[in-house]
């Protein structure tokens, strides 16, 4: 219908990235030649991971958020023995097909994939076997029709909490937090600001765009099993709406605004110092996890982040919003999908020492200026008050660059020595969506990373 396709494209105008230029980031061409051997960068040096060049892969049309682990295996007796691990969400074409009037989004189902080195990915191309499609870690919902996640799923975040950041102990069960989206439908018009709703009919409605936030175990990474939460639908966080029945049920602290979805969960462990221990075991009500998600206001129509705490990783008590946009910057017309990692320098003996209190959110802002998403930073001392920072990684520098409509989802690692680097999705001026990487020492002037090295013969 000529409506369905004018709404889709409104609400893309607010989903998607756009185009920029910035003077933040100038990258050197190097050249070096012998005899006929030219080696050079290109506009796409940092990309790391591409959709799928095969029509009938679940990751062929679009990509998405993007978590990497990095694991170090300290028996081997191997240097540098390091095993990565990236899960990601993406799209193929057949959830675009007419009649399922999905939101234009990169989710759809959930994959993996591995590396030696965290640059060069081969794919999981066969995936679990209980899944709905090749190739899937985690697919679509087909047990429970009533489910909050038979429509689409995208990737939040992936912990496995029982052990250290970079090593993985036999034994050790992955949590996934994710998000999905039914088949039931909403009104297209209550996620549009006045001019934009004002064009769009009354009647005119979008499926799974009520996202909601799920939770699965694992324990081998690759195949998923659901865990019940709360929610009738299976979810384990929702968006508080006052008229929905089972308000009653969820838990949340006082003057919570209404939220129209609840997605891209980002959640962290909160660490306890090792002279608080045992204290920190025998207090059932102390908030071991804390969960960022992206939502929207349902009364101001605004992006912004809120957060969730829980005592065991499953229940949730929300708790308010920690980011909301500042009109007039760069992240005037919204705040998404964020990471937050835990300050830390490389000491001399070569081990990450962490800060006592600090921490460091990247998100991806809107600017209320041009609309371009870029990623910006903000830190805390508690992860409850968080203090904005800035821009850290603008859209590509031209608009030949294959990032250069938009660049957002971060997630940050630690490498051995002493740099970080962020993984992060892209888009160019076509449309096309890849993974790219970018590094820093100090976690705030990042650069784009040397992925790939192109050679021509003359």
């Amino acid at each position: 219908m000529k409506w369905l396709s004018l709404s889709l494209s409104l609400l893309a105008s607010c989903q998607a990235f756009a185009p920029s230029k910035s003077p933040l980031f100038t990258h050197t061409t190097t050249t070096t030649t012998s005899t006929n051997t030219q080696l050079y960068q290109q506009n796409d040096y940092n990309v790391v991971f591409r959709t799928s060049t095969e029509s009938d892969s679940f990751d062929s049309l679009k990509l998405g958020t993007a978590r990497v682990h990095r694991y170090s295996d300290p028996n081997s007796g191997l240097d540098g023995d390091t095993e990565y691990i990236m899960w990601y969400h993406a799209r193929d074409q057949s959830l675009n097909e007419a009649g399922k009037d999905l939101p234009p989004l990169s989710t759809g189902r959930i994959g993996r994939a591995t590396s030696r080195n965290g640059l060069i990915w081969e794919r999981d191309e066969v995936g679990s076997v209980d899944t709905d499609m090749t190739g899937v870690s985690m697919g679509l919902n087909t047990d429970s029709w009533w489910g909050f996640d038979t429509a689409h799923v995208g990737l939040g975040q992936v912990l496995m909490p029982m052990v250290g950041p970079a090593i993985r102990s036999e034994g050790g069960v992955y949590i996934m937090y994710y998000m999905g989206g039914s088949y039931e439908e909403t009104q297209i018009g209550l996620y549009l600001e006045d001019e934009k709703r004002a064009r769009v009919p009354e009647d005119a409605m979008i499926k799974g765009m009520k996202l909601k936030i799920g939770a699965a175990i694992s324990q081998d990474g690759v195949t998923w099993g659901r865990v019940e939460g709360d929610d009738p639908s299976g979810a384990c966080v929702v968006p508080y709406d006052a008229a929905d029945g089972n308000v009653a049920d969820v838990s949340m602290k006082a003057g919570i605004p209404e939220e129209l979805y609840c997605g891209w969960p980002e959640v962290v462990v909160n660490p306890v110092a090792e002279e608080d221990q045992k204290k920190a075991a025998k207090d059932k009500k102390r908030d071991n996890f804390f969960m960022y998600y992206s939502t929207m206001l349902k009364d101001t129509k605004e992006k912004a982040i809120g957060y969730a705490t829980s005592e065991n990783g499953f229940a949730w008590t929300k708790q308010g919003i920690v980011l909301k946009p500042t009109p007039g910057t760069l992240d005037g017309a919204g705040c998404a999908r964020c990471n937050v990692v835990k300050k830390a320098t490389l000491d001399a003996e070569g081990f990450w020492k962490e800060d006592d209190s600090g921490w460091i959110m990247f998100y991806e802002g809107v600017s209320s200026e041009d609309g371009k998403h870029r990623i910006l930073a903000a830190e805390s001392d508690d992860l409850e008050s968080w203090r904005k920072i800035g821009l850290v990684l603008d859209v590509g520098e031209s608009g030949e660059s294959w990032d250069a409509k938009g660049v957002g989802s971060p997630h940050v690692i630690r490498l051995d020595d002493g740099f970080f680097r962020m993984y992060y999705t892209g888009e160019s001026e076509s449309g096309e969506t890849a993974i790219g990487v970018a590094k820093t020492l100090d976690l705030s002037s990042w650069v784009r990373e040397q992925a790939e090295l192109s050679f021509a013969f003359e």
